[in-house]
């Protein structure tokens, strides 16, 4: 049996599409992370903090170092938890991560953020806040494995 030309060509198509498709998400990774951020300032504020990422049954040690302008006073320190996806290898995780902000921590706060990089690492994070700081600023924050 033979198929007509057209509908071959988007049987064809379609098979490719499918295998391109299957092949970028699979080489794809996720990675689980944790860190502390100690954050402080005067309109323009510096933050800098550790952790560990996790990622195929190993342990690599992280360092974090950041800088922040905008309306900020006071200092806090933040343990984030969550999750790295899309890397192939832990090193993917090292580069700039910026962002934009506003909020309060008087006493204990929670915290949410998706942050990305321009190696395409997603970080998904929750926390919580200690301190007496009040935001609205914008963040860059630089994470580099050990």
């Amino acid at each position: 049996m033979r198929l007509p030309l057209g509908l071959r060509a988007a049987v064809i198509a379609l098979v490719t599409f499918a295998g391109a498709v299957s092949v970028s998400p699979a080489r794809a990774d996720n990675g689980l992370i944790s860190f502390r951020v100690i954050k402080g300032g005067w309109f323009i504020g510096a933050s800098g903090g550790s952790g560990m990422l996790y990622f195929h049954g190993r342990r690599y040690p992280i360092s974090i170092g950041g800088l922040s302008a905008g309306f900020l006073f006071g200092g806090s320190a933040t343990d984030f938890r969550g999750t790295v996806s899309n890397i192939r290898s832990p090193y993917d995780v090292t580069g700039i991560y910026g962002a934009a902000g506003a909020g309060a921590a008087l006493g204990v706060g929670g915290q949410a953020i998706v942050l990305s990089n321009e190696r395409g690492a997603v970080l998904t994070l929750t926390g919580m806040q200690i301190g007496l700081q009040i935001n609205a600023d914008l963040s860059g924050l630089s994470i580099s494995v050990q």
